[in-house]
């Protein structure tokens, strides 16, 4: 006998009268859906240019907080009247193909499944799903042209057959922290930009610039050495010398040669002051490069700006010269983790941290050892329970550790552990700048530090850039996605050297949402919050409490209680059957 799972995934189910949709009307949580309750709204038939979805998962996430809290003030949803427009949250979807419009025939078919790029731009303007247009916590809804036809093509991935539900949900948070060790920044100058070289006064160092000064239009001199100047007038650029200004003239200097964008690429030539790199800094363009060359040490540390490094991908880079070109380029740049090396994760016990882990776990010639932090012992043997199996089956070993509970400091715990070189990348997924500057400290003169968490634009943090120059330190940061980084968790997935449902921490039916939302806000479990709306009264429940509510599904979760196909079909079978 066919089972319940089998012919849901087969869609050859009846469409019900109605669709049961959380509709945010506001901001504040009493504003999502009616009465506390989700609504029954109509199922639309599609037109030729439409086609009909089924959502089959949603994966929640503190983004969808967010935006309820702030409701039509949200930067992407530019101050909407939600009374008049809502929207729905859920962005992390995955869905099938119910019906398809005339128009679409040629490229989608009823039964086809599919997962959310939800990182959408039309027309360069950002438009995402579970924000500007309405997202997943509906059970049926239509598509169009505002999720088929975007800047970057369709928003859509197809779905291997192997693949469930809920794992397809996690392909968004998962593609965020793949694309969290690719290389987002641009480090070569750029083409037709402007470039400001800054020297230090009595520098009479003989400097070259083997590739690359050729790139920029403009080149701004300041207090350059005689060697530079030399240079820059062999190139076809627009020279603009200004001599002897401070950091009190800087942004008129940016106002007057970049019209206040600031300036693409900035050389900084052997710099000795820590507050004249941080006042230079502030002048970086986005996507723009600072190069520190130089031999000496900064006199101190350099407030950073900590959360242009996430969102605008400013890159920090150097070298001891004297070639200024030497600095350049993905060879000496790294982006990823250092292989057999050590890697601290701050704050690991939450959903996106517990995805950094187990990736470097799993990361084939990746860390051989992972130090995972969080400020909770219950997160943290959390964290063991559903990865320390995987930590030894990868030959890597796996330590957590307690800042609030142990008897040392996080910094003094990493020296010892490496003998006092310090971590070879540290990765931190708590949007605080003082753990961001933390973090700092505890890796060594050569390593990388990557900001996962955002802050806003304009957060400090004193950072030692000394490092960079003098021994090729990474600060790296990224934020969003493509559509490539999911498909790069889908072939993982298929090649079975990543296991994405893993991170499932606890599900619910669709009346379940809004408890779903709260026990994010609560941190009440280390792994994702999974709905699924076509289960309409399944209440909210950990992995670890289906051995008492549902103990036949509770029986199919794999080592270390952790989701997989089989506890789906397990647990659709008990809700639909």
């Amino acid at each position: 006998m066919t089972s319940a799972y089998d012919r849901y995934r087969a869609a050859d189910l009846d469409l019900p009268e109605g669709a049961w949709a959380w509709n945010l009307w506001g901001a504040g949580e009493e504003n999502m859906g009616k009465g506390d309750q989700p609504e029954l709204v109509p199922i639309p038939r599609p037109d030729a240019d439409h086609m009909l979805v089924r959502i089959d998962s949603v994966g929640l996430c503190f983004s969808d907080v967010k935006i309820m809290r702030q409701g039509g003030s949200h930067p992407k949803l530019y101050n909407r009247d939600l009374a008049n427009e809502p929207t729905r949250l859920g962005h992390e979807v995955s869905l099938t193909v119910i019906e398809v419009g005339d128009n679409l025939k040629d490229r989608y078919h009823a039964g086809q499944r599919l997962a959310v790029q939800p990182d959408i731009y039309q027309d360069g303007r950002s438009t995402a799903y579970g924000y500007t247009i309405p997202g997943g916590l509906i059970q049926y809804h239509l598509m169009g042209t505002e999720m088929l036809d975007t800047d970057d093509g369709a928003c859509l991935l197809p779905l291997p057959d192997t693949m469930g539900y809920a794992e397809a949900s996690t392909l968004e948070p998962w593609g965020c922290v793949m694309a969290a060790y690719t290389q987002r920044r641009r480090l070569e100058p750029k083409d037709g930009g402007t470039m400001w070289i800054v020297g230090r006064p009595g520098d009479e160092r003989e400097y070259d610039f083997s590739s690359g000064l050729d790139a920029p239009s403009t080149i701004v001199l300041t207090d350059v050495p005689a060697s530079v100047a030399e240079l820059a007038e062999r190139t076809s650029a627009t020279a603009v010398v200004r001599n002897g200004i401070g950091t009190d003239d800087y942004q008129a200097l940016v106002d007057e040669l970049t019209d206040g964008a600031g300036f693409d690429d900035i050389v900084m030539l052997d710099p000795r002051s820590a507050a004249t790199v941080g006042a230079v800094a502030t002048h970086i363009a986005r996507r723009g490069t600072l190069n520190l060359v130089g031999e000496t040490e900064l006199d101190g540390l350099v407030d950073t700006d900590v959360g242009r490094l996430h969102y605008d991908y400013t890159a920090y880079i150097g070298s001891r010269g004297p070639d200024i070109a030497a600095s350049y380029g993905e060879a000496r740049n790294r982006c990823d983790l250092r292989s057999e090396g050590t890697t601290v994760f701050v704050g690991a016990g939450g959903p996106m941290g517990l995805m950094h882990v187990q990736r470097a776990i799993q990361q084939p010639g990746g860390p051989r050892r992972i130090v995972a932090t969080e400020v909770s012992d219950e997160r943290l043997r959390a964290l063991e329970d559903r990865l320390a199996h995987l930590a030894e089956s990868n030959d890597c070993e796996l330590i957590t550790f307690n800042s609030q509970t142990a008897d040392q400091s996080l910094h003094d715990f990493v020296m010892d552990l490496t003998d006092g070189r310090g971590a070879d990348d540290v990765v931190v997924s708590v949007p605080i700048a003082a753990v961001m500057a933390e973090a700092d400290t505890l890796m060594r003169s050569d390593g990388m530090l990557v900001f996962f968490a955002g802050v806003p634009n304009g957060t400090m943090a004193p950072m030692n850039l000394s490092a960079v120059y003098l021994d090729n330190a990474q600060y790296t940061g990224t934020s969003g996605l493509t559509i490539h980084d999911q498909q790069q968790v889908v072939d993982l997935a298929n090649q079975g050297a990543l296991s994405p449902g893993s991170i499932v921490g606890a599900v619910g039916g669709m009346r379940a949402a809004k408890d779903g939302l709260q026990a994010l806000v609560d941190g009440s479990y280390s792994g994702k919050v999974l709905i699924f709306p076509q289960i309409h009264d399944l209440p909210l429940m950990g992995l670890d409490e289906l051995e008492q509510e549902l103990p036949d599904v509770a029986a199919k979760l794999g080592p270390g209680g952790t989701w997989n196909g089989d506890v789906e079909k397990a647990l659709f079978d008990s809700q639909l059957g």
